[in-house]
């Protein structure tokens, strides 16, 4: 048993994907939790080199466009919540790299209204997942068994639905990159 525990992403390559009025912390919070899990952290969006504003005033600048990133390139992807998903769920690129990540069953987490991107990008047939309930209805009517939970995992797919889920829901996320898979909670 290597000791790991304190990087247990070290050499992993991760991102966070935001779009225009992310919640802030749902970017934040990831973006500093890998790094501490001792990942390489970008930001991504539609565009690279773009600055891009939170719902709560938070600027940052995305490093990569998701157009031109290959999933062979990543290894876990977060995509955060608010507002930007709605931008982000209408480009092609984002749609294949989130299709490419499922494909290729590395990990995959989204939280809050961030649901809507692996809705677009037509992954969520058959999943178990949750959200912001406010979308429910648009995970279910993709496919999607949708539950309130503070954190569900369904294979490479995490999901949580708000701010507050930000602790269960990246150690699950840590927890399936390192494939220490939790068993479904009953």
């Amino acid at each position: 048993m290597t000791h790991h525990t304190h990087q247990p992403l070290e050499g992993k390559r991760a991102a966070v994907m935001i779009g225009p009025l992310f919640e802030d912390v749902e970017a934040t919070y990831p973006y500093y939790r890998l790094q501490e899990a001792g990942a390489t952290v970008e930001l991504i969006g539609v565009q690279a080199d773009q600055t891009v504003t939170g719902k709560k005033g938070q600027e940052l600048v995305t490093d990569n466009a998701a157009a031109d990133l290959d999933p062979a390139d990543l290894d876990v992807l977060v995509i955060a919540g608010g507002y930007g998903p709605d931008k982000l769920r209408t480009d092609d690129g984002v749609k294949a790299l989130v299709r490419g990540m499922d494909e290729a069953g590395k990990p995959l987490a989204y939280i809050c209204h961030a649901g809507w991107v692996p809705v677009s990008a037509g992954i969520v047939a058959g999943r178990r997942v949750t959200s912001y309930p406010t979308i429910a209805d648009d995970l279910r009517n993709a496919g999607a068994e949708w539950e309130d939970a503070e954190v569900v995992v369904d294979g490479n797919l995490v999901s949580s639905r708000r701010p507050d889920d930000l602790p269960a829901f990246m150690r699950a996320l840590i927890d399936v990159a390192v494939g220490a898979e939790e068993p479904a909670a009953v």
